[in-house]
């Protein structure tokens, strides 16, 4: 996500410093975008000029002393102890003004912000992924965060392409509450064994214009992901979204998704023409 939100960032025209800690981690982000912005020349959506100048207006930084901006947008592990860490350490470096913004796609944003920097100067900011793609942005403001926020963060979303949708602080916000629900009900047919997973897939993507089935989705994004976000939903918002048993499973197993080569789906041997590629 962090890769795809710096992506789109700099192709909107803006300096963008994309922070990793770990180098190695920091060194795939690269590639990644790198292997994406290729991929629109090759498509004859960009230059390969363009392509040069946005990745020209990307700093690639694992000190955090180096991270001085107008806008942060945090996307790191769904942990708000982790997520005050970090907007604690960053208000230190920086100016009084700038604007502290989560992409997390659960967590209660007031929770992690209302104990960090000033209140009305943050927000949640969820994009969805692929981020390049996906023209959705939920802005999450909070019982504190000011109107002035709010437009800052919508024009960095205009200047990007992105669509806006305004959600008062709430668990889940609007999609992910909805999107947990039809994946667990997913994982609820699938363990009663009423479909097949390609089946359920093939019924929501041709039935209901889904773009993916869930259990695409799922391990897209992955499993232990979906699994935190019913957890959490599970405890604030009621019973509904306990999370199934078979996904828990799966997740114990290592099932993870795609960044494990096998979730709901198997994808070893896609991952052994790649390699060979």
């Amino acid at each position: 996500m962090g890769s795809g939100i710096a992506q789109v960032t700099a192709q909107s025209g803006l300096y963008t410093i994309l922070y990793e800690l770990n180098e190695g981690v920091l060194e795939k982000a690269k590639a990644s975008i790198d292997k994406s912005l290729t991929s629109l020349v090759d498509k004859g959506k960009i230059t390969v000029k363009e392509k040069e100048k946005t990745i020209a207006r990307i700093q690639f930084a694992h000190d955090i002393q180096t991270c001085l901006a107008d806008i942060f947008i945090e996307a790191i592990i769904e942990k708000p102890e982790a997520k005050i860490a970090l907007f604690n350490q960053l208000a230190e470096l920086n100016h009084s003004e700038c604007v502290f913004a989560s992409n997390t796609s659960s967590l209660s944003i007031a929770d992690f912000t209302d104990v960090t920097v000033s209140r009305d100067r943050c927000v949640g900011m969820h994009f969805f992924n692929p981020v390049p793609k996906m023209k959705l942005i939920e802005l999450v403001r909070t019982p504190h965060t000011s109107d002035e926020t709010v437009v800052t963060c919508r024009e960095v979303a205009r200047r990007m392409g992105k669509e806006v949708v305004i959600v008062n602080e709430a668990p889940g916000f609007i999609t992910t509450r909805v999107n947990a629900l039809i994946g667990n009900e997913a994982f609820n047919m699938l363990e009663a064994g009423i479909a097949t997973p390609e089946d359920i897939d093939k019924a929501l993507k041709l039935g209901l214009n889904h773009p993916m089935g869930p259990f695409e989705l799922v391990d897209l994004v992955g499993l232990d992901v979906r699994l935190k976000i019913l957890e959490y939903l599970h405890q604030t918002l009621g019973e509904k979204y306990r999370p199934n048993s078979l996904l828990r499973q799966y997740v114990e197993e290592g099932r993870l998704g795609r960044k494990t080569g096998r979730g709901v789906y198997d994808y070893s041997q896609q991952k052994t023409a790649e390699n060979k590629t």
